[in-house]
């Protein structure tokens, strides 16, 4: 980067620099944490042996400690794209006014998660139900390695309970899938014709003001050749809402182009399962009995509540080993 003609090739010097951060992401925590570990090893030499002083010592011990396992946790997140944000798109499967209910409840559990992680959230698109709940949104989720933690959570996700919309309380089984593509750089190159494009306008359903709810600011953009769609009416202005859109549809090409990537690798290597887009890969059971089960790797608990209040950390973490795993088999 010091170099005087680093600048000459715009897109390239980008592509250092994207480079460069991802290694600052991960070779600084190790220097911090080596750092510490060092203050630690000092702070023992030094320490008398009273009881004040070894309960200080025990909790640097376990500060140190606990960052050590996230880098070692950090280490299964490998993927170039990992380190980035992340674009979650909850949409109510077939139901009605369950599934509506049962998409809020899971925007609900990924919002109290990035709570307790400190991210930030900015949402982009909001369709409510026509009776109660979510029939669709999407929203960026932005901190490090979110992409990373929350690409686990892609797929159909299913519940089981009794209706609280049932006058007879009965069981219900209702499903919505979640989609997670990864916030990727401006600079990346997605081929895009204009031709291939469908814009359309409309007026925004969900909460945003007087501005928001009397123009056509709204925007959905359909890629006609793939059939994907994104869209955004939260931002104030059409061109606005146009502008995040277009991050979107182009966020998801970028996925679907390595998704077809990774699947010419995996015929190479005649993988024989694949846990495919759009699988049933969790269960929530609130009735006859409480259980949130992982079907990819078994992780299971009985815990529901703690579940649904955004405590799906064990669900990220055993998927993350379990897809190393597979990627193991393959080289």
């Amino acid at each position: 980067m010091s170099q005087p003609n680093f600048w000459d090739k715009p897109a390239e010097a980008q592509t250092v620099i994207a480079q460069l951060k991802t290694l600052k992401r991960l070779i600084d925590p190790w220097q911090k944490v080596d750092q510490e570990a060092q203050e630690l090893h000092e702070l023992l030499s030094l320490i008398e042996a009273d009881e004040q002083s070894l309960a200080e010592l025990e909790t640097h011990f376990k500060k140190v400690e606990h960052e050590v396992e996230l880098l070692e946790f950090q280490r299964l997140l490998s993927d170039p794209l990992d380190p980035n944000g992340a674009i979650i798109s909850i949409n109510a499967g077939a139901g009605g006014t369950e599934s509506c209910d049962w998409a809020q409840m899971l925007m609900r559990m990924y919002l109290r998660w990035v709570e307790d992680h400190h991210f930030t959230v900015q949402v982009v698109d909001l369709q409510p139900g026509e009776e109660a709940g979510t029939k669709s949104t999407t929203f960026f989720v932005r901190g490090p390695y979110a992409y990373g933690y929350l690409k686990a959570e892609r797929g159909v996700h299913r519940l089981v309970r009794i209706s609280p919309f049932d006058a007879n309380k009965r069981r219900h089984t209702s499903f919505a899938s979640v989609d997670v593509v990864a916030e990727v750089e401006e600079e990346i190159d997605v081929p895009l014709n204009e031709s291939d494009l469908r814009i359309d306008t409309y007026r925004a359903g969900g909460a945003g003001g007087q501005h928001v709810n009397k123009t056509s600011s709204a925007v959905r953009i359909t890629h006609l050749p793939t059939g994907l769609v994104a869209q955004c009416q939260n931002e104030r202005s059409q061109h606005q809402n146009k502008q995040v859109a277009m991050k979107i549809l182009k966020a998801r090409l970028y996925e679907k182009k390595r998704a077809e990537e990774e699947q010419k690798l995996k015929a190479q290597y005649g993988e024989k399962k694949e846990i495919a887009w759009g699988s049933q890969i969790r269960s929530y059971v609130f009735h006859p009995y409480t259980m949130v089960k992982d079907h990819r790797t078994g992780c299971e608990t009985s815990n529901d509540q703690a579940v649904m209040d955004g405590a799906i950390d064990p669900f990220i973490e055993a998927y993350l080993k379990f897809q190393a795993k597979e990627q193991a088999k393959r080289t």
